[in-house]
């Protein structure tokens, strides 16, 4: 009889619409049953797992249907025995206020009090047990239901393939010699595989993913630390044994577990890879492993050999667009971009007006503490070689030792996305929306930033901003910085550091900023998960995290860290509002 290995996993969710992902043991017939809604789907194979995504369609607007997955007409989901709530399948009505949760940085280590001294209470474990009502809150309403996100989004690091647990190392050790490079970090898609069951198995994440809708994009750890920091970089991954076995892996792996179920149906109809899926016959299961492997190959020479970003519309209340700042990246010393041109023509037809509110996800934080800006802003200047060879390979040093690759230090790409906002923000893309906000995770804090104009732009009579510019972020779920490391985090994101690197990224000739900004709230360093809600044209944003109570580690309840409401432009008196002060 076949089993299900992992999953199901509620994926890309529409207005009749949902798609369910799920691994199995053997090939086999997915079928799941909605109310009167039935639909299937057979497997298909990657390096002899098999997968299946079946699209249920003909759903209710707005509603959760619950329902139930069989494999050969055997029903495997939901479990007999399970403590949690029947799962549904949740359609998007446009007409609803979008509620969204966010967050990025997941480690997966065992949720028993070892694990918690070490890696910190898991915020999304915390957010399925009081979805399902085993675990309560700070903040419960005395009468009423909960209204629960339409979907969370992940931003990156959902697995470590560089940082692995002591059970994923187990693991490796019953394959290979953990002295063969590359030692306890992540060799093949077999670990792959292993380290997002790791990820997703636990009874109470799993029913969670099995019932909220998600959407995922990948950052670096997902491959290795300071993924595509720079060319440099590259040439030494390159010159290993392993990269790019790893790479491939790494690729493929995420094209099975996470990017198939961010594509809707419009993006499903053209994808190349999906529809080898569709568009296989006969009896024997489609083994998929040698398109995907080729794809993953290819896309380490030409990154516009196929496109991981992609963009989801909430009707006229919201235009989600998520950004792949990784794979995309131009890395020669002398034109460097954190995204090549083809993902900025992507970019720029999709960055519009005409929508409440224009939401840009991408893992790493557009607006950095202005301190850290500045200083990155110089480094790569002084990498570029613009003091010369020698500072040039000092500032390369620098760049990959203290991670300096965020967007700022891919100024190009920077300013290029920046001029795209501010004529969002100004009116010049459709009208202009309540809110222009980057949401994003990678530095294992929290914080939200606002941007306006620089002085010179209202000097010159530039148009004015008629959106909010924000910055939303949320890091980690659960992989906390260590405590000396927060004192260095909180400095730079302090006012004083921001003179410190302006002056040195004026000093090596980086030209002044598109836009200011600044913190308004943070930083909070707890493991947490954020949710945003649209209120008309202006947004509200609130962080969890878990907290042990009374020993019992299994069971944490969700408190709140922090709740920030954002008036719309017009009303706006002041940056942010403040509901709870943050830990």
């Amino acid at each position: 009889m076949p089993e299900l290995v992992l999953g199901p996993l509620v994926r890309c969710a529409e207005a009749t619409s949902v798609a369910v992902w799920v691994e199995t043991d053997v090939h086999t017939h997915v079928t799941v049953r909605a109310g009167d809604v039935e639909a299937s789907a057979p497997t298909f194979a990657v390096h002899g797992h098999h997968y299946a995504l079946v699209v249920v369609d003909g759903l209710p607007v707005g509603e959760p249907t619950p329902y139930e997955l069989s494999l050969d007409d055997t029903v495997v989901w939901p479990l007999t025995d399970s403590p949690y709530p029947a799962p549904v399948l949740p359609t998007i009505n446009p007409e609803t206020p979008l509620r969204m949760a966010f967050g990025s940085c997941r480690t997966s280590v065992p949720h028993d009090e070892e694990g918690n001294s070490t890696h910190g209470i898991d915020a999304l474990r915390a957010y399925g047990l009081r979805m399902a009502g085993v675990a309560r809150s700070t903040d419960d309403p005395e009468e009423g239901e909960i209204r629960w996100p339409d979907l969370v989004l992940f931003l990156g690091d959902q697995v470590y393939a560089d940082e692995t647990s002591p059970q994923m190392r187990e693991f490796i050790a019953s394959r290979r010699s953990l002295e063969e490079p590359p030692g306890t970090e992540l060799k093949d898609y077999e670990e792959y595989a292993h380290l997002y069951r790791l990820a997703w198995s636990d009874p109470a994440t799993r029913w969670l993913l099995s019932t909220l809708p998600s959407a995922m994009i990948f950052d670096d750890h997902d491959v290795r630390d300071d993924w595509n920091t720079s060319l440099s970089w590259l040439r030494d991954m390159q010159a290993t044994s392993w990269w790019h076995e790893r790479i491939v892996s790494g690729l493929t792996s995420y094209w099975v577990y996470q990017h198939l179920g961010n594509l809707g149906r419009e993006e499903r109809d053209v994808d190349p890879v999906w529809q080898h899926v569709v568009g296989h016959e006969g009896p024997d299961e489609l083994d998929l492993t040698p398109v995907l492997d080729e794809l993953s190959e290819r896309v380490q020479g030409d990154p516009t050999a196929y496109r991981y970003s992609y963009s989801r519309t909430f009707g006229t209340q919201a235009r989600l667009v998520v950004v792949d700042s990784r794979a995309a990246r131009v890395l020669q010393p002398e034109r460097r971009s954190i995204v090549d041109d083809s993902e900025l023509a992507w970019l720029d037809e999709r960055l519009r007006g005409d929508v409440d509110h224009l939401l840009i996800g991408t893992s790493l934080p557009f607006f950095l503490a202005s301190g850290l800006h500045h200083l990155e802003a110089f480094n790569e200047a002084l990498a570029s070689g613009r003091w010369g060879r020698r500072a040039g390979r000092v500032g390369e040093r620098l760049r990959r030792a203290v991670d300096m690759e965020h967007w700022a230090a891919f100024q190009e790409g920077f300013r290029r996305v920046s001029d795209m906002v501010i004529e969002v923000a100004a009116g010049q893309r459709g009208e202009a929306p309540g809110t222009v906000t980057f949401l994003s995770g990678d530095v294992h804090h929290s914080y939200v930033a606002e941007a306006f104009s620089t002085r010179a732009r209202e000097r010159e009579g530039a148009p004015a901003l008629r959106s909010r510019l924000l910055q939303a972020v949320c890091s980690p779920i659960r992989n906390p910085l260590p405590r000396g490391v927060r004192v260095g985090t909180a400095f730079l994101s302090r006012r004083v550091a921001a003179p410190i690197g302006r002056t040195a990224s004026l000093a090596i000739g980086v030209p002044p900023a598109p836009l200011r900004w600044g913190y308004v709230e943070g930083p909070w360093f707890d493991n947490n998960l954020a949710t945003l809600e649209v209120q008309g044209r202006g947004l509200r944003m609130w962080w969890a995290r878990g907290e042990v109570v009374d020993g019992h580690h299994d069971l944490p309840s969700l408190v709140e860290v922090a709740d920030i409401t954002v008036d719309p432009p017009a009303t706006a008196p002041s940056p942010v509002r403040r509901e709870v002060a943050a830990s």
